[in-house]
């Protein structure tokens, strides 16, 4: 009798299994790879180049923004995620678990947002050591979403580079004229 509910339960899985991957997105396999806090890049470069040395079956490497001491690798299995990271320094090792796709995906899709900022505004700092000190913005990088500021108050202008989250706009240089 115990094998027979045994084996029910077997067919049970066996089949949710089957209607779940028919029904669900495509399988992935994701696998988290946890680094040193702030060494994510150097984890990766080290990962995405040891991957081809190795001919591992490694297809992308992903560090989402705003999560320290993580990565995450595709990777064919387990084994090639392993042998990808293996003597990577500051690579902690892999999470035992595979992640969901459903999981990382909002990390992943980045949103672009039309930034209202202009060169010569005055901006208020928002974050870090200069956390609200107006500054004049002297250059934009719309693609490493950057501001170079210039300090108001100081007596000695010092560049300053900051993400486009750091400053607030306080007001337009065609409203002083």
């Amino acid at each position: 009798m115990a094998e027979e509910q045994k084996e029910a339960t077997e067919e049970g899985k066996d089949s949710k299994e089957g209607k779940e991957s028919k029904e669900d997105t495509p399988e992935f396999n994701i696998y988290a790879l946890r680094t040193t806090a702030n060494r994510e890049d150097q984890v990766m470069d080290f990962v995405s180049s040891n991957a081809p040395k190795k001919k591992l079956a490694v297809y992308s490497v992903i560090r989402p923004h705003g999560m320290k001491g993580y990565i995450f690798m595709e990777a064919a299995s387990r084994q090639d995620a392993e042998q990808a990271s293996f003597g990577v320094p500051y690579a902690r090792g892999l999470l035992p678990a595979k992640i969901k796709y459903a999981e990382i995906e909002h990390m992943l899709e980045q949103v672009k947002r039309d930034v209202n900022i202009q060169k010569n505004d005055i901006c208020e700092i928002i974050s870090g050591p200069f956390k609200r000190e107006k500054a004049k913005i002297t250059r934009l990088d719309k693609t490493k979403e950057e501001v170079v500021v210039e300090l108001l108050e100081s007596a000695v202008p010092i560049p300053i580079t900051l993400k486009f989250d750091s400053v607030k706009v306080i007001r337009r240089e065609s409203d002083e004229e």
